[in-house]
């Protein structure tokens, strides 16, 4: 499944000025997929630390910042040897780390060689509300459901993708009905990776409105 924000990673990849950035969105957006398919396509090694899951670890950031203890941590944890110039450093479910989001400022403050990215949901609520945010200190990327045009592109269609992206109207209005029933696959399925794979792999339209109800519930 292509995502079109993995042209946005890439970009803060190489961007020499680039600081800790965090990927924000809706429980299944798909944020983890995307960050661990960037990472080991991009990336000699990745060190991934998921918070919910190391409940042990939620306290790291609790009591100082101090960039080299945390480096040790996240070695012992994951069992990647951390290098600033081939490893990338992933905290999922940051929210649940006491002090997870101000841990970033002190790695773009003292720390800027490493290349680490933070996802979480529900960021900026109770939990948070008395923790200084590091504003100035990360960079943001928005993730949400699949767009019409990464949907097309997941059920196979990418000249169908491309030629949108064109705006050759006149092209595009050759096959309009091509693109009427796609769009109403879409209106139904909508963009959740999940609801989107099963589409694929079942075309199933009743197990789809299964997995919907149980991600909004």
């Amino acid at each position: 499944m292509e995502r079109e924000a993995y042209s946005n990673l890439l970009q803060w990849k190489n961007n020499p000025s680039r600081k800790p950035l965090l990927v924000r969105g809706a429980r299944q957006v798909g944020k983890t997929w995307l960050i661990k398919e960037f990472g080991q396509h991009e990336y000699a090694k990745v060190a991934y630390v998921n918070f919910e899951r190391s409940k042990y670890l939620q306290n790291l950031f609790a009591e100082h910042y101090d960039i080299d203890r945390i480096i040790t941590v996240v070695q012992i944890e994951t069992g990647v040897q951390v290098n600033a110039t081939d490893t990338l450093i992933v905290f999922d479910e940051i929210q649940e780390a006491q002090g997870g989001l101000s841990s970033l400022k002190y790695f773009q403050e003292n720390a800027p060689q490493y290349h680490v990215i933070a996802a979480g949901s529900l960021l900026g609520v109770a939990r948070h509300n008395q923790i200084s945010f590091p504003v100035g200190k990360i960079e943001f990327l928005d993730l949400y459901p699949l767009s019409f045009a990464e949907f097309l592109l997941a059920c196979g269609q990418k000249p169908l993708r491309d030629l949108l992206q064109s705006k050759d109207w006149e092209m595009i209005l050759l096959f309009k009905d091509k693109y009427i029933h796609f769009l109403r696959q879409y209106y139904f399925v909508g963009g959740m990776p999940e609801v989107v794979n099963t589409f694929i792999l079942s075309n199933d339209f009743c197990a789809l409105r299964t997995i919907q109800k149980q991600i909004l519930t």
